[in-house]
């Protein structure tokens, strides 16, 4: 969280100057009325848009190698719950839980099944977006 801080602080500051308002105004009005994403829930659309096209393609190789849906044995009702895997190895460190293979497995199977099983790009665009404004912009 602290790499994205500065990134924030130039959103917050970007947003501010648009509505040309001083510097300690609060911004997730301003979020809000832009409709901008702050930058951590940015990243983790982009990251579960990247999982979306690994789970029902086209996604580059290197990360459908990486990242696996999660297979069942038998017809259970966990099979129709379009989740991923996530890693076999035990991520360990900081750096370890930053890496694609283990965040998008596990920002995936945190959605909600009506966000994961969309019917196209599109479609999950636009409720990843919704969802992640609900979180992240919700009104207090």
């Amino acid at each position: 969280m602290q790499t994205i801080k500065p990134l924030q602080l130039i959103q917050n500051e970007a947003a501010r100057l648009v509505f040309n308002l001083p510097k300690f105004s609060h911004v997730t009005p301003l979020l809000r009325s832009l409709h901008w994403l702050p930058v951590a829930a940015c990243i983790r659309f982009k990251t579960l848009m990247l999982a979306y096209k690994v789970k029902n393609g086209p996604a580059p190789t290197y990360l459908m190698a990486i990242v696996k849906s999660r297979t069942v044995p038998r017809n259970l009702r966990a099979s129709s719950t379009a989740r991923l895997d996530p890693p076999s190895f035990k991520a360990h460190g900081r750096q370890a839980s930053r890496m694609f293979s283990v965040l998008a497995p596990k920002w995936w199977n945190e959605l909600p099944l009506a966000v994961r099983t969309a019917e196209s790009l599109a479609v999950f665009k636009c409720r990843l977006k919704t969802r992640l404004f609900t979180q992240h912009l919700n009104e207090h």
